[in-house]
């Protein structure tokens, strides 16, 4: 495509103006004179044959004319800069925007994610946290790590590890938790996954009680409000190993119950980029020596 001459000083000085409604503080954000800034308002106008601004005795009003060229300007010249400060010691950075779940994000990634920036200083990790619902396309996503079967329309999806269920609770029920009976006398923290519950009752060989108790949409929550002493969670220890360790949590028994894997996930239609592809392997060695470590 050949472009036009684009004059690149009178859309600036336009941008800069319109922005303010002032020549004069439009001049001094670009180190001109106002008069540099209204002369060359005055050729950009000339050259599209518009009024760009009304002037008035005091400021400036932006024209109908010049409120339509305003956002592709601010638009593009957003774009240069945010690609400008990318560039920094001689390399520039490639951006990648992960989504996760929360309960994935704070659990396991961001204790291991500062091992992924020492080995790739220049990409640069852009997170963001859902409770598993999310659009990949919409969201300008690279990549989600999600949970589930895998089983998602029009994504490419690579198994990472499962993180079987149990029950967490603080050391004052845990005390009084001696059998898996026991735990059905305790107001039971759930997710929208109605099905947890009965099915660790019938890990443990208990038949389910009638499930009463708050439901929320992540297992930080959940397990915020376990460690507020508001009942027993169905959470995966291997996401509040820290909580644990500490002591703020216990896992009175050692009854698990799958319900499915954490995958990392991208659209079929994405073209996989360098950036993608390091962290793609990286993920995929860390989710290795995560299950080597858990048996």
């Amino acid at each position: 495509m050949v472009r036009p001459h684009l004059p690149l000083n009178a859309l600036r000085a336009f941008e800069a103006a319109a922005r303010h409604l002032s020549f004069t503080r439009a001049a001094i954000e670009l180190r001109v004179t106002q008069a540099a800034v209204s002369h060359q308002v005055k050729l950009l106008e000339q050259r599209l044959g518009v009024t760009l601004f009304r002037r008035l005795p005091r400021g400036l009003m932006i024209t109908e004319e010049g409120l339509a060229l305003l956002p592709s300007l601010q638009e593009s010249f957003d774009r240069m800069a945010d690609m400008l400060e990318r560039f920094h010691g001689g390399h520039v950075q490639e951006v990648l925007a992960i989504g996760a779940v929360g309960t994935f994000a704070v659990g396991w990634l961001l204790p291991r994610l500062g091992d992924f920036r020492r080995q790739y200083p220049y990409i640069d990790v852009r997170l963001s946290t859902n409770n598993n619902r999310v659009d990949i396309a919409a969201e300008g996503l690279d990549y989600t790590i999600r949970f589930g079967n895998g089983a998602w329309h029009d994504i490419e999806a690579e198994a990472l590890f499962e993180a079987p269920l149990s029950v967490l609770c603080i050391p004052q029920i845990a005390r009084q938790l001696e059998k898996p009976e026991d735990v059905a006398r305790q107001n039971l923290l759930r997710s929208y996954r109605h099905d947890e519950w009965p099915d660790w009752f019938e890990a443990a060989g208990v038949n389910p009680p009638q499930i009463r108790g708050p439901v929320f949409d992540s297992s930080i929550i959940m397990v915020e409000a376990a460690l507020q002493g508001a009942g027993v969670a169905l959470a995966p220890p291997l996401m509040f190993s820290r909580h644990l360790a500490g002591g703020a949590i216990e896992q009175p028994f050692p009854i698990h119950v799958s319900k499915g894997c954490y995958w990392l996930t991208r659209l079929k239609s994405r073209s996989v980029t360098p950036a993608m592809q390091a962290f793609g392997a990286w993920m995929m060695a860390m989710a290795h020596e995560t299950k080597e470590a858990n048996g």
